[in-house]
């Protein structure tokens, strides 16, 4: 994730508690938020495909996706 990215975030969400925002920074706050979370929602997808689970007899196999 960018460091910019989460920085541009916090800074409109101070901003728009003490001051509020205009029309083009809550659509830019808005566009800022979904990319956040779309890269988020990558980052954790990738790290559950990683994962692997000991069964009780020693078995390792690996976290089945969720339907």
């Amino acid at each position: 994730m960018d460091k910019g990215l989460m920085e541009r975030i916090n800074e409109l969400a101070r901003k728009k508690k003490t001051l509020g925002l205009s029309d083009e920074e809550l659509q830019e706050q808005a566009r800022l938020r979904a990319q956040y979370l779309t890269a988020f929602r990558e980052g954790l997808r990738a790290t559950l495909e990683n994962i692997w689970i000991e069964n009780e007899d020693g078995v390792y196999e690996k976290l089945q996706r969720k339907e």
